[in-house]
């Protein structure tokens, strides 16, 4: 049978193979992370889906969380040892980088509904969750695959995988860290982390566009000849920290396992009993990697995709076309502001039956004419276990008010629409399966709306974003965390921008700077 076909494999079988997402291009995880993204354009994918036993999952719900990621991480990364393995995760989540022992803390909300809070790292949000591994794999990888230049890192941020990146490789030896993001599409204490960032390897750029622009320049970046020539002249190659990184998407499986075992540990659930899971997404980075979790034999009942007002993945899942012809809004959840979701792509794979051909297809079309359909059959298969829901401003604030009347439960604006669009889904489809939403950032990183959401429209008016955050620790009692208490007193110390055109020139004046 043909390897790149293969889906299952069972534990303690070797060795994990990576293939392009568009066909071809077969190589180890190490070479997978290091690349970052296929020659092709595609992203890798693995060849096969490991499986995890019930057993197994019980297990996992008598260990800390270093001990679940690295049970979960060794089965794919198996050109890493356990000690190189057990030694990354416990430089990324020991310590104290994150604020709450558990790192990825499941808590009731109400009588059927957890929330995974995964914003207890240094920057705030979910992607610290990966971030705080990649530098440690990303350097392993180098070593093992002879790599002696500079790794350097591009990165396309919506507002928090910029700054999580830069903390990650912030001052790593060997590695530099550029990020672009969109200049009006972020939030202020989104911008203020970015560019208050320290380190001698780390470089910010404003993008006079929207996040689209930014990550497709990225894109184009790595698939430029003549930009990796430029590099390798300077000494550098380049690789992603964005999600198109497996070493970004394999940490984000650990924690959908880790939040059932503790489902588990607690006897809220019996093994074996489905849980959905509510993913306010974007870049479907987030929720891809719940699918993953599934396919490696995590009882999901149903992965319920929550989107803002730009709303293109709820009907791709309810039309099976995935059209780009439509307006881009800027909403109060910026890191959700996409129109090209990018790890949808490994999905759609899956979809094809891994006919690599069919989705550089689809891929292409998209580019060239802004839509494709998968078909009907294809979607039937999708809405089997994906239903997708949106919810615009006006729904997010009402839902921040709601929960924090309802269950003295402060939620950021991303979160909002995932516990938004829940309550649509239990409404439409009757559904009472016991439901975990993710939550993927904290409420101070949106200050000014939480406010709103809890207080109303009047109050934040004339207030600074600092400001914003006093009043919002002073009505809710919620303490305002450290990183944003000190950013005020911060100074900036990147101020690039550049042209959608000049993200290229950009990078390199930046490097001789």
């Amino acid at each position: 049978m043909d390897a790149a076909r293969l889906q299952f494999m069972t534990e303690g079988e070797c060795v994990m193979s990576f293939f392009s997402t568009r066909g071809g291009s077969c190589v180890t995880a190490s070479q997978a992370i290091l690349r970052g993204l296929a020659p092709d354009g595609g992203l890798y994918v693995p060849a096969m889906f490991p499986q995890v036993s019930p057993e197994k999952i019980v297990s996992l719900s008598q260990l800390p969380y270093a001990r679940r990621a690295s049970e979960i991480l060794r089965l794919f990364l198996e050109d890493f040892s356990p000690a190189e393995i057990e030694a990354a995760v416990t430089a990324a989540y020991g310590g104290d980088r994150f604020d709450d022992p558990a790192v990825a803390p499941l808590k009731p909300l109400d009588e059927n509904t957890w929330i995974l809070e995964l914003f207890h790292g240094p920057t705030l949000a979910f992607k610290d969750m990966a971030l705080q591994l990649l530098p440690h794999l990303t350097t392993l990888s180098a070593r093992k695959n002879g790599e002696n230049r500079e790794v350097s890192i591009l990165v396309a941020t919506s507002g928090d995988t910029g700054k999580a990146a830069l903390e990650g490789f912030r001052d790593v030896p060997g590695t530099s860290c550029t990020v672009f993001y969109p200049l009006d599409g972020v939030s202020d204490v989104q911008r203020l982390q970015m560019v208050t960032t320290g380190g001698n390897n780390t470089h910010v750029i404003a993008v006079k566009g929207n996040f689209d622009d930014a990550q497709t320049g990225v894109k184009e970046l790595f698939s430029s000849p003549d930009f990796a020539a430029e590099m390798n002249a300077r000494g550098k190659v380049l690789s992603s920290a964005n999600s198109i990184n497996f070493g970004r998407l394999v940490p984000q499986v650990v924690y959908y396992f880790s939040a059932y075992a503790d489902l588990v540990a607690r006897r809220a659930i019996v093994c074996g009993d489905p849980v959905n899971f509510c993913v306010p997404t974007g870049n479907f980075g987030n929720i891809l990697a719940a699918y993953y979790a599934h396919q490696m034999g995590l009882p999901i009942g149903r992965l319920i995709c929550a989107s803002n007002r730009n709303k293109v993945l709820t009907d791709f899942f309810a039309s099976g076309t995935y059209s780009t012809h439509r307006i881009f809004f800027k909403t109060m959840s910026p890191s959700m502001d996409i129109l090209v979701s990018s790890n949808l792509e490994r999905l759609l794979f899956e979809a094809a039956d891994r006919d690599g051909e069919l989705v550089k297809t689809w891929m292409r079309t998209l580019k060239e004419c802004g839509s494709y359909s998968v078909g009907d059959q294809r979607r039937e298969w999708l809405e089997s276990l994906f239903w997708g829901g949106c919810a615009d401003d006006i729904a997010t604030l009402d839902e921040i008010g709601r929960r924090f009347r309802e269950n003295r439960y402060l939620m950021d604006t991303h979160t909002a629409v995932a516990s938004s669009v829940l309550r649509e889904y239990r409404q439409t489809k009757q559904d009472g399966t016991p439901t975990v939403l993710v939550s993927t950032a904290s409420p101070y990183k949106f200050a000014r709306d939480v406010l709103t959401g809890i207080a109303g429209a009047g109050v934040s008016e004339g207030l600074d974003p600092f400001a914003c955050s006093a009043e919002l620790e002073k009505r809710s009692g919620v303490p305002m965390p450290d990183q944003v208490r000190r950013l005020k007193d911060l100074p900036i110390r990147h101020k690039a921008e550049c042209e959608i055109e000049g993200m290229g020139e950009a990078v390199l004046r930046e490097f001789d700077r």
